[in-house]
C-alpha cells in the first residue's frame, strides 16, 4: 500500500559563469555624482547605496503648462455656467385673440409683467393658429406675449382681476442664483482637477507600470524575525523527521560560511508535501523563526489575477523584497495552484491557462537566478505532489522534498502537550490515553479537539478541563452533536439490531479491529454508530484484515436480514465503504488472483488515477466488477452464517442497546460474552477527525 515515488531528473541549470563573463566584458556605468541634502558630495554605489533619499512628489504639480490648463478649464466651465444660468425660454404667443381668450376662459393661473412684456402660466394646455396660417401651435404651460402700446393698461388689469389671475411683482423664473452658478461652474472642474492630481501622485509613486503598477506588487504577508509571535521548533511536535531535514536549512541561514567555504550551496527550494493539517505552514514559520530570518507568506492562488502578466510581476516583486530582507524564507502555500503540470491529463487534470503558466515560468526563472551568497530559500507546500510540473521539481529548484505525515502516538502526545500549555487540566486527564484513541489525527485535528474540550468545560462551568470533556469533544467532532429525534419503537429496534450486528461481527472476526463503542443515539446524519479502531497506528493492511473490514460493514445489513427478514436504507454508508475497500483490493493492491497485480483504479471516490494506472478497457472493467461482486457476496454469506450461529449474542447486544442506548468497550464485550482483546481497553471513541487510517465501523444512515 506504500507508493514509491519516481525521481524526475533534468539537466542542471546553466552555469552563471557565462553571465558573469558577459557582465565583465562591458564597462560598468558610473552613476552621476549627486548633491546630498546634508551638503556632502556623494557618489552612489551601483546598488543604490549612498544615494540621497528620494523626495516625495508635491501635492500639486508645479508645472507651468499644468497651471495654464487648470486656469483654462476653470474659465471655460465658469463661462458655460453663466451662459446657461438664465431662465428657461418661453414660447411667444399673440396677445389677441390667444391671450385675451385664455384669460376670458379662466385658463390663466398667473402672470408677471415687465414693461410691455407679459410672462404667464396656463392652467391647461391650449392651441392657437398662427396669424399667417399653418399648423396649430400647442402651448403647454409657460408662455410670454407683448401688450400693444395702444392697449389701455387699466383695461388689461381689470380683465385680469375679473378672472382671478394672480399678478406677480417679479418674473416667476429669474434663473439660477449667483451662488448656484459659481458652484455649478467650479465644482466639476475642481473634482476633475482632484482626480488628475491623484492620478499624477499614483503615477509618481507607483514605480514601473505607473498607476497600474500596484497590481503587480506582491501581496505576500511578511512576519519580522524579531516578532513577539515568533514560531520556533519548540512550537512544533510530532513531525521529528521533517524537523531533522530542515535543521540543515536553519543552520545555513545562521552560519552560511560553514558551507560556502567548502564549496557547498544550500538547496534553492524545499517542497513540503503531505495531507492537510499536518503542519506544513507551521513548520515553515518555525524554520524562519529558528533562523531569525524574514518570513514571506503567500498563497499560490494570490499570484493569479484577471490581468495577464500580473502574476509574473508579483513574483518578481516578491523575490526582490526577499533578497532585500535576506536572510529570508519565501513560503508559497498550495503550490499546485500554479505549479500544476503543463502537460495534459496529469492526475486527471488538464494543463493550465496562459496566466498561470507565465507565473510558473517566472518562479522558475527567479529560482534559477539565485546568485551565490543569496540567503533566500523558497519553501513550497502542497497536498498533491504528483500533479506538479516536472520542471518545478528538477535539481536546482525544489531540490529537497520532505514528507510531512500525520504523527504517531508519541507525536500526538507531544502535540497535545503543546496545545494544552495554556489549558487548565484536571488531574484525571490522561494525554497518552487520548492520543491512543485518535490514530491518524493531524496537528490541526488535535488543536480542534483541545479547543472543543475547553468549550465543553466552560459550558459546564468546570474549574478545569476534565477527561469527560475530551471524551465528549471526540464524539462531537467524529459523530456530530446529538440530535433530539423522536424515533418509533420499530426504528429503535431496527437500529439496535443493525449496530449489534456490526459489533458482534467485529468481535468474532479474525483480523477485525476491536470494538470501542456502540450507540443508538442519533448524531449528525447517523441514527447509530459502532466504532472500531486498532490498538496501535497502522501503516499496512493484510488481505485478511481488509476482508474483515468488509464483513464488519456487512454486519448491520446481515443482522436486519437474519432478525427482521427485511432490508432498509440504513446500510447506505456501509455499502459505499465496503465497495471502496473491495475495489481497492482488486484494482489497486493486486489481491485478486483473477485480475492480478495490475493497477486498474486507485479506489478513490473521485476516480482520479495513481501514477502508472491507465483507464481500464471494458472487458477489464467488467472483470473487476465481477471480482468485486464475488468478494462481497462471499463475505456476506459468511456474515449471515455467523449471525445465525450466534443469534443469542446478537439478541443480548440489541436488548442492552435498547435499555442503555450506549455501550462502552468493556460493557459491550461483557454483554456479548466475548473476551476483551489484548491490551488495555480504550473507552474514548477513536478514529480522529480527518484520519486517513481505515477504521471498521458503521453509521446507520438517517434516510430509510
Amino acid at each position: 500500500m506504500v507508493s514509491r515515488g519516481k525521481y524526475i531528473g533534468s539537466l542542471p541549470p546553466e552555469s552563471s559563469s557565462e553571465q558573469t563573463a558577459e557582465k565583465a566584458s562591458s564597462p560598468p556605468r558610473t552613476p552621476p555624482t549627486t548633491p546630498h541634502p546634508s551638503g556632502w558630495r556623494v557618489d552612489p554605489a551601483p546598488d543604490g547605496r549612498g544615494a540621497p533619499p528620494q523626495q516625495k512628489p508635491p501635492l500639486i504639480p508645479r508645472n507651468r503648462v499644468f497651471i495654464w490648463i487648470l486656469l483654462g478649464l476653470l474659465a471655460v466651465n465658469l463661462l458655460i455656467a453663466i451662459l446657461t444660468s438664465g431662465p428657461a425660454s418661453r414660447p411667444q404667443v399673440p396677445y389677441q385673440p390667444f391671450f385675451v381668450d385664455q384669460v376670458t376662459a379662466n385658463n390663466v393661473r398667473d402672470i408677471s409683467s415687465t414693461g410691455d412684456s407679459i410672462e404667464g402660466t396656463l392652467k391647461q394646455e391650449a392651441t392657437y393658429t398662427p396669424p399667417g396660417g399653418g399648423d396649430p401651435v400647442k402651448v403647454s404651460n409657460d408662455f410670454k406675449t407683448e401688450v400693444p402700446t395702444f392697449i389701455d393698461s387699466s383695461a388689461v388689469t381689470t380683465l385680469l382681476t375679473e378672472h382671478n389671475v394672480v399678478i406677480n411683482a417679479s418674473a416667476p423664473d429669474s434663473g439660477r442664483s449667483v451662488i448656484g452658478t459659481l458652484i455649478l461652474g467650479l465644482l466639476p472642474t475642481l473634482l476633475l482637477i482632484g482626480f488628475f492630481i491623484w492620478l499624477f501622485r499614483k503615477q509618481a509613486g507607483g514605480g514601473r507600470g505607473g498607476v497600474l503598477g500596484g497590481f503587480g506588487r506582491s501581496t505576500a504577508r511578511r512576519v519580522q524575525a524579531d516578532s513577539q509571535n515568533r514560531v520556533t521548533f519548540k512550537d512544533v511536535a510530532g513531525i521529528d523527521e521533517a524537523e531533522d531535514e530542515l535543521e540543515e536549512i536553519v543552520d545555513f541561514l545562521r552560519n552560511p560560511q560553514r558551507y560556502t567555504k567548502l564549496g557547498a550551496r544550500i538547496p534553492h527550494g524545499v517542497l513540503l508535501y503531505g495531507p492537510p493539517g499536518t503542519g506544513k505552514t507551521l513548520l515553515a514559520r518555525a524554520v524562519a523563526g529558528q533562523a531569525h530570518a524574514a518570513y514571506f507568506h503567500i498563497s499560490a492562488s494570490e499570484f493569479v489575477e484577471a490581468i495577464v502578466g500580473v502574476g509574473a510581476s508579483r513574483v518578481r516583486d516578491l523575490f526582490k523584497q526577499a533578497k532585500e530582507a535576506a536572510p529570508a524564507i519565501v513560503f508559497i502555500d498550495e503550490l499546485d495552484a500554479i505549479g500544476r503540470s503543463r502537460s495534459g491529463n496529469v492526475g486527471g487534470l488538464s494543463g493550465g491557462n496562459d496566466e498561470r503558466e507565465q507565473t510558473l515560468n517566472q518562479i522558475l526563472t527567479e529560482m534559477d537566478g539565485f546568485e551565490p551568497g543569496t540567503d533566500v530559500i523558497v519553501l513550497g507546500a502542497t497536498n498533491r505532489p504528483e500533479i506538479l510540473d516536472p520542471a518545478l521539481l528538477r535539481p536546482g529548484r525544489f531540490d529537497r522534498r520532505i514528507a510531512v505525515n500525520p504523527p504517531d502516538r508519541n507525536g500526538r502526545v507531544a502535540i497535545l502537550e503543546i496545545h494544552t500549555r495554556d489549558v487548565v487540566l484536571a488531574d484525571d486527564v490522561d494525554l497518552d490515553r487520548i492520543a491512543a484513541s485518535i490514530p491518524g489525527s493531524t496537528g490541526a485535528d488535535i488543536a480542534l479537539l483541545v479547543n472543543e474540550a475547553a468549550l465543553f468545560a466552560a459550558r459546564r462551568e468546570h474549574p478545569k478541563v476534565e477527561q469527560r470533556d475530551f471524551t465528549d469533544a471526540i464524539e462531537k467532532i467524529l459523530l456530530g452533536a446529538e440530535r433530539q429525534v423522536v424515533m418509533t419503537d420499530a426504528d429503535r429496534m431496527r437500529t439496535a439490531y443493525h449496530e449489534a450486528g456490526h459489533a458482534l461481527v467485529g468481535m468474532l472476526t479474525p483480523g477485525a479491529d476491536p470494538v470501542r463503542k456502540i450507540s443508538i443515539i442519533p448524531r449528525g446524519q447517523a441514527l447509530g454508530v459502532t466504532l472500531s479502531t486498532p490498538d496501535s497506528d497502522r501503516y499496512n493492511y493484510r488481505r485478511e484484515e481488509l476482508l474483515a473490514q468488509i464483513k464488519v460493514a456487512l454486519g448491520g445489513r446481515a443482522a436486519e436480514r437474519v432478525v427482521l427478514d427485511e432490508l432498509s436504507t440504513g446500510a447506505e454508508s456501509d455499502i459505499q465503504n465496503l465497495t471502496q475497500v473491495a475495489r481497492g483490493m482488486v484494482g489497486r493492491w493486486g489481491m485478486s488472483d483473477t485480475v492480478g497485480p495490475i493497477a486498474v483504479t486507485d479506489g478513490r471516490r473521485d476516480g482520479l488515477l495513481l501514477p502508472g494506472a491507465m483507464p481500464a478497457s471494458e472487458p477489464t472493467q467488467e472483470l473487476v466488477d465481477k471480482e468485486v461482486r464475488r468478494i462481497v457476496d462471499e463475505a456476506e454469506d459468511e456474515v449471515i452464517e455467523l449471525l445465525q450461529r450466534e443469534r443469542d449474542r446478537l439478541e443480548a447486544l440489541a436488548t442492552a442497546l435498547l435499555e442503555r442506548e450506549t455501550l462502552d468497550q468493556p460493557e459491550a464485550y461483557e454483554v456479548a460474552g466475548v473476551p476483551l482483546p489484548g491490551g488495555e481497553p480504550v473507552t474514548v471513541p477513536a478514529g480522529g477527525p480527518g484520519s486517513d487510517t481505515p477504521t471498521s465501523g458503521s453509521g446507520d444512515d438517517q434516510a430509510r
